[in-house]
């Protein structure tokens, strides 16, 4: 049985999450981003980062707003968030790129395999795995990847001048293994929470249509972005990925 006070602490994660994408939301809609794709990128990262996204939104997003990039150009100077953003907080950023496609696409998945359960027959549940999730995780890293990379593609080819398939091969390049390693930190806590927390301690199975489903998502994102941080780093002191 799910205690009250986890019950309580899952809503209130999701709320506090949902008003942060929508304040970004709002915002963007006045100020949009110079990047197209990163008005996604901010608001999806916002569902399952909460304030620690809108923090970073309005410490090194803004510098990125269409406000503050095209005065710059049209005054020949270097972009703001080129200029003031630091390092580290640039890696942050392209990790959060990848995993804003990743979120996505988990989420679609799942209600998919929720809503049609016959999909995650298809990919091996009854066949090959006895536990409906392995099958799903298959299905989510499809998902994740495909839309990962588009994210990635709308970032690379606009800022490299590539043709459609130039910007493919670059955005695989550049975000196949951050993808991977975000999907290990995910997929792992997601382990943990269904076997351990749920299945062993409170003896009860973690569904997608509740909220506790939903936290333990916001949790395993998060270890996603732990585990796809020093990949990130890697990448683009290589030259693979953009910095942002």
């Amino acid at each position: 049985m799910v205690p009250g006070w986890l019950h309580a602490l899952s809503v209130i994660s999701l709320a506090v999450a949902f008003g942060c994408s929508l304040i970004i939301i709002v915002d963007e809609w006045r100020d949009p981003q110079h990047m197209w794709i990163m008005n996604l990128v901010w608001p999806l990262t916002a569902l399952f980062a909460g304030p620690i996204a809108l923090a970073g939104y309005y410490t090194y997003g803004k510098l990125a707003a269409q406000s503050r990039v095209k005065p710059a150009m049209e005054r020949d100077e270097p972009m703001p968030n080129k200029k003031l953003t630091p390092f580290p907080a640039k890696v942050g950023k392209g990790a959060t790129h990848c995993g804003a496609g990743c979120a996505l696409g988990d989420m679609i998945a799942e209600w998919l395999a929720f809503l049609v359960p016959a999909v995650a027959v298809w990919f091996g549940w009854h066949s090959l795995f006895g536990e409906k999730i392995f099958a799903v995780w298959i299905l989510d890293y499809i998902f994740a990847f495909g839309l990962g990379i588009a994210f990635q593609y709308f970032t690379i080819k606009p800022m490299r001048g590539l043709s459609v398939k130039d910007g493919l091969i670059q955005a695989v390049k550049a975000d196949a293994l951050s993808l991977t390693a975000w999907q290990v930190g995910m997929y792992g806590f997601m382990a943990l929470a269904h076997f351990w927390i749920f299945g062993h301690i409170l003896q009860t199975r973690l569904e997608v249509p509740t909220v506790e489903f939903w936290f333990m998502m916001q949790l395993a994102m998060l270890c996603g972005f732990a585990t796809a941080y020093p990949v990130n780093w890697w990448l683009i002191r290589k030259g693979l990925k953009e910095e942002m």
